[in-house]
């Protein structure tokens, strides 16, 4: 059971970080158009729970707070990383930014779709979780929309 948990744990810490990827690409990208702004503090809204959830994550494992802080904030560092990245592609080749795009994000919807979705329909909870899915999916629209 522990060591499920802890690969568990870092398999979403990894999902996590592969997820801010094609979020750093997008960044980078939109700076290298012109206004990358708006998109880079609705990226950073929502990046500061994700972290926290990483966190959250290691500590419920049996990490130290320092520890499992520390990984949740090196998580989010591949954001940045990624966006100098995008810019960089821009560039150097515009036909590039949509390949990058596609397999950070092809990547992270297999890690979303074999593990986490899976983990959080066990033990009877399929119906907070689904919703929890949608209500963000809404959220998110409206924010993109908004922003």
């Amino acid at each position: 059971m522990a060591k499920t948990r802890l690969r568990q744990s870092w398999l979403f810490v990894l999902a996590i970080a592969l997820h801010n990827v094609p979020e750093g690409l997008a960044i980078g990208a939109a700076f290298a158009a012109g206004d990358g702004h708006s998109l880079a503090i609705g990226i950073a809204i929502q990046d500061m729970p994700e972290g926290f959830i990483v966190a959250m994550a290691l500590i419920a494992a049996g990490y130290s707070r320092l520890f499992s802080i520390s990984i949740g904030i090196l998580s989010g560092l591949t954001e940045p990383i990624m966006a100098i990245v995008g810019a960089t592609m821009m560039e150097v080749s515009t036909y590039l930014l949509p390949w990058g795009l596609a397999a950070a994000a092809g990547a992270m919807l297999f890690v979303i779709s074999h593990e986490i979705i899976p983990e959080s329909h066990r033990k009877g909870h399929e119906f907070y979780a689904t919703n929890g899915l949608m209500l963000g999916f809404v959220l998110m629209l409206i924010l993109d929309t908004a922003i």
